[in-house]
């Protein structure tokens, strides 16, 4: 079993030469504007977790597990070709749901910092309006 260090080392490497392939190699339509976002090996490197994203947000994400499926031979290979290992984990794809998350968490914090200002641009008028009445008395 590899080290923590060594196994962070093999993931790093495996999500680069996985970016390049993917932004090189692959002419698959489907794939165009996917990128890998995180890779995890377990323990015995049986397994890679490959966890990808699209910069579209075209929705289809079916589409696109389905051609990393397909294609996942010819990535297994062209990995083990760039990664020294003596075996290469099986691939495994996922689809990972942060950047739409952190999409959404910025438009609903956007929203929150509007309505806050406007909720201020009332309270000073409220303010004024009541120092006004008070210079009254």
């Amino acid at each position: 079993m590899p080290s923590e260090i060594r196994l962070k080392r093999i993931q790093d490497q495996i999500k680069q030469v996985l970016t390049e392939i993917l932004e090189t190699k692959v002419n698959d339509p489907r794939l165009e504007g996917v990128y890998i976002t995180d890779v995890s090996v377990d323990r015995e490197l049986d397994y890679a977790n490959i966890y990808v994203s699209e910069l579209n947000s075209s929705g289809e994400v079916e589409d696109i597990l389905a051609g990393l499926k397909i294609a996942s031979g010819f990535l297994r290979y062209n990995l083990s070709q760039a990664v020294n290992l003596r075996v290469m984990p099986k691939l495994r794809f996922y689809w990972d749901e942060t950047p739409e998350r952190a999409d959404r968490i910025e438009a609903l914090l956007s929203v929150i910092r509007q309505e806050r200002e406007a909720l201020g641009e009332i309270l000073d008028e409220s303010e004024q309006t009541d120092a006004e009445e008070n210079d009254a008395f």
